[in-house]
C-alpha cells in the first residue's frame, strides 16, 4: 500500500472522528481554553499577547498560522465576508493536529523503512497504521494540544538525522523545541545517535581499510590507468592513516565491539573515537550545539524551563515517574512483553551471565525501585484535585488503594524496564540504549505531574527500535489500541458529568 495507503487510512478516521467530536464538543475543553484563545490572538495579529497560564512556547500557534493561511484562500472563496481571524475557529485549529497526524504517520513509515529495509511494504504499512492508533497519540489528534505537533516535529528531525541531513534536522529540531521545550532533550538525543552512527561508520571504514591493507600490502588502494584512486583521495588518506596507527590488538577490539557484551569496553572505545574525530564531529553537528546553547540562554533569561504557571510546574525529583512510564509502555506492548516467550528470553539471558552479577543487578534494581516510590512519589495538586483525568482514578484506586500497593508494583516496574532493555539490546548498541534511558529519565523525572501524554515520544522511540517481527503481535496491539480508543472516545463524548458546584459539563480525558 505504501505511504499513500497509510495517508488515506489515517485520513479516513481523522476526518470521521473530527466531525463527530466537533459536533458534540464544539467549545474549547480542558487545556484548549488556553491554547485556542491564544492561537486566535495570533490570528488577529496580536503577537505580543500571551496567557500567563500557558507553559509551552508558541510553536503550535505559529504552525497553526501557516496552516490557516494555506486554507484561507479556499475558505474565503466559500464565505466572501470571512476574515483571517474568523477562519481560526476551534474546529479549524483542531484540524491542525489532524493534518499533522497524517504527516506523522508518513514520517513513521519512512523511519521504519530506513531502520528496517528488509521489511516489505505490507509489514511496514501494518506497523505504521498500528502506531498511528497508539491511544495517547490518537486521542489528542482531535483536540488542540501540543502533543501531536511535538511528536511530528521530533520524528521529522530524527528522520533527517538518519538520512544524515543534520542541518535540516536541527532546523526542524528548533521548531520542536519551540512547540514544547522539553523536546530539547530529544534533539540532544538525536544528535547523540547521529554521533554514534558517525563513529560506527568510521569504525567500519577503518576496519575495512585495514583488512584491505593486510590482504593487498602496499597496493591497498589500486590506481586506475589515469592515475586516479578509486576512492576519494582526501577520505582515503585520512582513513588510511588512521588505520595504520592502530595495532592488530586495536583492530580486533574494533571488530569485536559490535558483538561484544562488554558495555564498559564499548563506552571506552566510543570515548576514544569521540576525541579522535572531534573536529569532524563539530563540523557535522554544530547546528545542534547552537540550539542547545540557545536553550540554555533562554532558561537563564526566563528563570525556569516553563513559560507560565511556574509555581505549579517547578522541577521536582519525581523518580517514580520513570517507573510509571515503563509499566505503561509495556502494557501498550502487551503482546510483546507479557508473553511466555519474552519471560523465557529474559531468563535465558540471565543464565548466560554470572549468577552473582545477575543477583546483584536485580537487588540493585529492586532497591532503586523501592526508594523511588517511597521517597520520590509526588502527588501533584492537579493530580489529586481534577477527577476528569484517568490518572486521578489510577492514583486513588490503584496506587493509593493500600499503603503497600506502590511497593507491590515495584517488581512489575523492574520487570518492565528489564524487558525494555532486553528488546532494545537485540537491535541497538548498548550505548544507544543508555542514551535512550537517560533521555527518557531527563524528560520524565523533573515533571511533578503524572501525565501519560509525556510518555508519547519516548514510547515511539522505543517501539520504532524494538524489532518485533511477529505480525501477530502487531495485530494484537492494533486490536488493543482500537478497543482502548473506542472506550476512551465513548467516555469522552457520551458519558459527561457535572461537578457539584455547577461548573458545566465535564468529560473524562487522558
Amino acid at each position: 500500500m505504501g505511504k499513500i495507503g497509510v495517508a488515506v487510512i489515517v485520513s479516513s478516521w481523522v476526518l470521521a472522528v473530527s466531525i463527530l467530536l466537533n459536533h458534540i464538543v464544539p467549545q474549547p475543553y480542558m487545556d484548549e481554553i488556553f491554547h485556542i484563545p491564544q492561537a486566535q490572538q495570533y490570528c488577529k495579529g496580536n503577537l505580543r499577547s500571551w496567557d500567563p497560564m500557558i507553559t509551552t512556547p508558541p510553536g503550535l500557534y505559529i504552525v497553526s498560522l501557516a496552516y490557516v493561511a494555506s486554507l484561507f484562500p479556499g475558505l474565503f472563496s466559500i464565505k466572501v465576508d470571512a476574515s483571517f481571524s474568523e477562519a481560526c475557529s476551534s474546529s479549524i485549529l483542531r484540524s491542525t493536529n489532524g493534518v499533522l497526524a497524517v504527516f506523522c504517520s508518513i514520517l513513521v513509515y519512512n523511519i521504519l523503512t530506513h531502520l528496517r529495509p528488509s521489511l516489505n511494504d505490507r509489514k511496514v504499512t501494518l506497523r505504521t497504521v498500528v502506531l498511528a492508533l497508539y491511544p495517547l497519540h490518537w486521542f489528542f489528534t482531535f483536540l488542540y494540544y501540543t502533543d501531536v505537533a511535538s511528536l511530528t516535529a521530533v520524528l521529522a528531525s530524527y528522520l533527517m538525522s538518519l538520512k544524515k541531513k543534520h542541518f535540516f534536522s536541527s532546523l526542524v529540531g528548533a521548531l520542536a523545541v519551540l512547540i514544547r521545550q522539553t523536546n530539547i532533550i530529544w534533539i540532544f538525543f538525536i544528535a547523540c545517535t547521529g554521533v554514534l552512527d558517525y563513529i560506527l561508520d568510521e569504525q567500519k571504514d577503518s576496519a575495512n581499510l585495514t583488512d584491505s591493507s593486510q590482504s593487498q600490502g602496499k597496493d591497498a588502494f589500486p590506481v586506475s590507468s589515469q592515475g586516479v584512486g578509486t576512492r576519494s583521495n582526501l577520505r582515503k588518506r585520512r582513513i588510511h592513516n588512521q588505520a595504520a596507527t592502530f595495532s592488530s590488538h586495536t583492530h580486533q577490539t574494533i571488530a569485536s565491539t559490535a558483538v561484544s557484551s562488554d558495555f564498559f569496553h564499548e563506552v571506552c572505545e566510543i570515548s576514544s573515537r569521540l576525541w579522535q574525530f572531534k573536529w569532524e564531529l563539530i563540523a557535522s553537528f554544530w547546528p545542534y550545539l547552537i540550539i542547545i546553547a540557545a536553550f540554555v540562554i533562554f532558561v537563564f533569561w526566563n528563570g525556569s524551563i516553563v513559560l507560565g504557571a511556574k509555581e505549579a510546574h517547578t522541577v521536582s525529583p519525581h523518580f517514580a515517574q520513570l517507573m510509571y512510564f515503563s509499566l505503561v509502555s509495556v502494557l501498550f506492548m502487551t503482546p510483546v512483553h507479557f508473553t511466555i516467550g519474552q519471560a523465557a528470553a529474559l531468563a535465558q539471558s540471565f543464565c548466560q551471565k554470572n549468577k552473582l552479577v545477575i543477583f546483584f543487578q536485580l537487588c540493585t534494581a529492586l532497591i532503586v525501585g523501592f526508594l523511588s516510590v517511597h521517597f520520590f512519589s509526588i502527588a501533584h495538586p492537579y493530580l489529586v484535585a481534577d477527577n476528569r483525568h484517568y490518572t486521578f482514578y489510577l492514583w486513588r484506586k490503584v496506587i493509593k488503594s493500600h499503603w503497600s500497593m506502590k511497593y507491590l508494583l515495584v517488581p512489575l516496574y523492574v520487570y518492565s524496564w528489564m524487558s525494555i532493555f532486553n528488546i532494545l539490546a537485540k537491535s541497538r548498541r548498548k550505548t544507544w540504549v543508555l542514551a535512550y534511558f537517560l533521555a527518557t529519565a531527563a524528560t520524565l523525572i523533573p515533571a511533578p505531574l503524572i501525565e501519560f501524554r509525556y510518555y508519547t515520544i519516548p514510547f515511539f522511540f522505543l517501539i520504532l527500535h524494538a524489532h518485533v517481527d511477529d505480525d501477530r503481535s502487531w495485530l494484537l496491539m492494533g486490536i488493543l489500541y482500537v478497543a482502548t480508543n473506542t472506550f476512551i472516545m465513548y467516555m469522552f463524548l457520551f458519558r459527561p458529568f457535572s461537578w457539584a458546584h455547577g461548573a458545566g459539563v465535564q468529560r473524562f480525558i487522558w
